[in-house]
């Protein structure tokens, strides 16, 4: 069976982005080709590796950081890449890993700006590359107005999207703001068909299936896709 589409996944880490990169390609659960994006160029050629290993759908690499320069030329390649040719874009996640504690008065203002900018605005990067392929593919038509559905953008996050803790300021503005970022967006352009999630995926992941997996203690890498 052909793949149903594209999806788009930036932060296709070791672990979990493994994860929803194989849920996603898997012809029994996503059945999509899926453009994997990460900073490390090395770590993304052995996700894609791995995953191409376990499904016939096309899974190709975009190094790529969160700056919008670097993402619109990413969105470049994907257009025009062979293996997703004639392929509309269904699903995208932005799935960036980020991580900062510090107690408040040592944190400096570059260092909590540059977080705010690498996640949020990387965030708000991301969507426009997203929002202007489903436009490109499928028109701005609004449902009310016959227009079709056209696709999803996921955002994942932690519970520090929803509160936080001492020594953690810049790690929960940027969490926050990735969450309220999905708000403005799914308000915004769910009337034209684009579906805008964020999820929270809380607790320890390892991308393997044994026993402290089924105790709970830990989650498959696969149980975030």
């Amino acid at each position: 069976m052909p793949p149903s589409g594209l999806a788009i996944l930036i932060g296709a880490g070791p672990t979990s982005g493994a994860g929803i990169c194989r849920i996603l390609a898997h012809p029994s659960h996503g059945n999509l080709a899926v453009a994997v994006l990460a900073r490390n160029s090395d770590n993304l050629n052995a996700v894609a590796k791995g995953i191409r290993s376990s499904t016939p759908n096309p899974v190709e690499a975009f190094p790529t950081d969160t700056s919008p320069e670097k993402l619109s030329k990413a969105f470049s390649d994907i257009r025009s890449h062979s293996s997703f040719k004639d392929l509309k874009l269904k699903v995208a996640v932005f799935h960036v890993k980020h991580a900062s504690k510090k107690p408040f008065l040592e944190e400096s203002h570059s260092d909590f700006t540059e977080s705010l900018n690498t996640y949020v605005g990387g965030a708000m990067a991301f969507s426009k590359e997203v929002v202007r392929m489903l436009f490109d593919q499928h028109g701005q038509t609004l449902l009310a107005d016959g227009g079709g559905k056209k696709g999803t953008l996921i955002f994942t996050g932690t519970l520090g999207a929803m509160r936080t803790n001492a020594n953690f300021a810049a790690y929960g503005a940027s969490r926050s703001g990735a969450r309220s970022l999905a708000q403005a967006l799914a308000k915004e352009y769910s009337p034209s068909g684009i579906h805008v999630v964020h999820t929270i995926a809380n607790g320890g992941i390892k991308d393997e299936d044994g026993e402290a997996q089924h105790q709970g203690k830990v989650m498959k890498a696969e149980s975030v896709g």
